[in-house]
């Protein structure tokens, strides 16, 4: 398990996370999501030993990440940006990661071929996904207790998204790992997140299971006879309000079943209900606490 207490990381002046807690259990995948500038990559690198915290802790299996080598070599780190040495091939770098991990040969040449890549392939000359390819090559071929991707499908082709995918859902189903992907692209992380936390303001300001939240924010279109006051709402958690004349769409929090009833005593002449997305559920979120969505 994960876990991060009170965490704090300031670069000069500028503040980038400022007392943030999390907890991300074994087996989840977790989407962490938030506008440009919010701290993710930070976040990312904090996690990995990367940067040192100025406050606060983070262990997994109650080992502190920075200050505990062993726990770090159970920590796969997927950057944004990927930064090989120049001249380096598959096979040189393979040379590296068996003396700094605990490297599995076998799973080395699986990935190879599920990522059509080649030993003698020098690094720096391939393209965007090749690059990125290779870096995930690596980063699954050390049996990682957690895997941290940063943008983890930028520059993947479908077809190579949909095998890293399935790959994931397998290491979870078997070895129980745990993963953390920060993305631009909801959609993407819907498809295979279970967890989720927005990170703004450097805190997470809402974070859980995926579906679950889902279920607990809905839009309703509402037609009345007549136009209504907005204060006859004012006993529901709205996220959204806006209305032409008799015609309203809402985005609320709360059971759809106690939300819906509250709503019938208004006698709406029509009411229809649909489920957010998480991207909506985020956009929804920020501008619930007047943030605006990048």
């Amino acid at each position: 398990m994960l876990k991060i207490q009170n965490l704090y990381k300031a670069f000069g002046d500028k503040e980038v996370l400022k007392d943030l807690n999390l907890v991300v259990e074994d087996g989840s995948i977790f989407g962490l999501v938030g506008v440009n500038g919010a701290g993710k990559s930070t976040l990312l690198r904090l996690i990995s030993g990367v940067y040192k915290a100025d406050a606060g802790t983070i262990t997994l299996n109650d080992q502190d990440t920075y200050r505990e080598e062993n726990i770090r070599r159970d920590i796969a780190f997927v950057s944004d940006e990927q930064y090989f040495p120049i001249g380096s091939t598959i096979g040189s770098l393979k040379l590296l990661y068996e003396n700094m991990y605990g490297f599995d040969e076998q799973a080395f040449r699986r990935y190879l071929d599920v990522f059509a890549l080649k030993e003698d392939m020098v690094v720096t000359n391939l393209s965007k996904g090749n690059k990125r390819r290779t870096a995930l090559l690596f980063a699954l071929s050390i049996h990682p207790k957690l895997i941290l991707l940063d943008e983890a499908y930028d520059g993947l082709e479908p077809l190579a998204r949909l095998r890293f995918k399935q790959i994931l859902t397998e290491l979870i189903e078997d070895e129980q790992i745990s993963v953390i992907i920060s993305s631009h692209n909801l959609k993407e992380l819907e498809d295979i997140c279970d967890s989720f936390g927005i990170l703004e303001d450097g805190r997470i300001i809402s974070y859980g299971d995926l579906l679950q939240s889902k279920e607990q924010i809905n839009k309703y279109q509402i037609v009345f006879e007549e136009e209504q006051d907005k204060e006859v709402f004012k006993d529901l958690d709205i996220l959204h309000f806006e209305n032409e004349g008799r015609v309203y769409k809402l985005v609320i929090r709360g059971n759809e079943e106690d939300v819906t009833e509250k709503l019938n005593t208004l006698k709406p002449v029509l009411m229809d209900i649909l489920q957010v997305n998480f991207e909506e559920l985020f956009i929804y979120e920020l501008e619930s606490r007047g943030m605006k969505h990048e």
